[in-house]
């Protein structure tokens, strides 16, 4: 081993007292590594992938298509801006300030936007921007986005300094862990159903997704959406890295790309610093 090659070059200076010794703290920590790892297998093994979320509600499973979703009745088309995971209303804020495009170039001149958002320290400025653009901004604070409807744990991330960014759905979350794996219990929204209810044909429809970690259930299931093409664009942020994410879960989100991409959705590369 490398390790023992670097410690009998040492041990010249040392003598072979001082490898003798360095070699009995090694194996001790190699037992001590064995026994965590051994831990974390069976703690693994007990929760089946007790780091992912936990939904209260069993039921809630993928709900893709609805006969009952009742079809909005507006006339007019124009730009629909749905931000999940919508925070303070930063991006949104980026929205109306032409940096995804200039809202004047809206069908008919005009937008709508739904704000997303699961963090109850959020409310209060995504109830404002609804007050201030009546009619225009809908906001759904205290909302998780997923597949379906139910209710759920919400984990906090406490660090104000970016913009508590690592709230999620997911318990293994890194910066939700930091917190102490703060949560809430909130409402889950069905995409699809916001989607199907509230867009018609001519609409130009974009659609962002910073939910950590969530985007692995809420993807395949838009895949099945029949309507799924109502979407211009998806701009996606992918949480790999996280533990919970499978490579079974990769997989199935790379396949959701393609479907939707079949369906005419673009999905440019995506990352928000936000």
């Amino acid at each position: 081993d490398l390790w023992l090659e670097f410690l009998h070059v040492v041990s010249k200076w040392l003598g072979t007292t001082w490898l003798n010794e360095a070699r009995t703290m090694f194996r001790l920590i190699a037992l001590i590594s064995a026994g965590s790892s051994l831990a974390t297998k069976l703690h693994t093994n007990h929760t089946k992938e007790g780091t992912s979320f936990r939904v209260t509600d069993p039921s809630c499973q993928c709900l893709a298509n609805d006969p009952s979703w009742k079809k909005t009745t507006r006339t007019k088309p124009k730009c629909i801006f749905i931000d999940l995971g919508a925070a303070d209303g930063n991006t949104f804020a980026k929205f109306t300030e032409n940096g995804y495009g200039r809202v004047h170039n809206c069908p008919s001149s005009d937008w709508e936007a739904f704000l997303v958002e699961a963090n109850p320290q959020f409310t209060s400025a995504l109830n404002s921007l609804q007050e201030n653009f009546p009619d225009k901004v809908h906001s759904y604070a205290e909302h998780a986005a997923f597949s379906c409807e139910g209710t759920t744990s919400f984990f906090i991330d406490m660090d104000k300094s970016h913009n508590q960014w690592g709230s999620s759905l997911m318990a293994d979350a890194p910066d939700a862990k930091k917190s102490g794996n703060v949560k809430v219990t909130v409402p889950m929204m069905n995409v699809a159903k916001l989607i199907a209810e509230n867009v018609r044909p001519d609409d130009w429809v974009m659609l962002k997704m910073d939910i950590e970690g969530a985007e692995y259930d809420v993807m395949p299931c838009l895949a099945q959406f029949k309507e799924a093409g109502l979407i211009d664009r998806i701009y996606l942020e992918e949480h790999w890295w996280f533990r919970s994410v499978t490579p079974t879960k990769k997989q199935a989100i790379a396949d959701a790309k393609k479907q939707l991409t079949a369906m005419h959705v673009d999905i440019p590369v995506y990352y928000s610093d936000s």
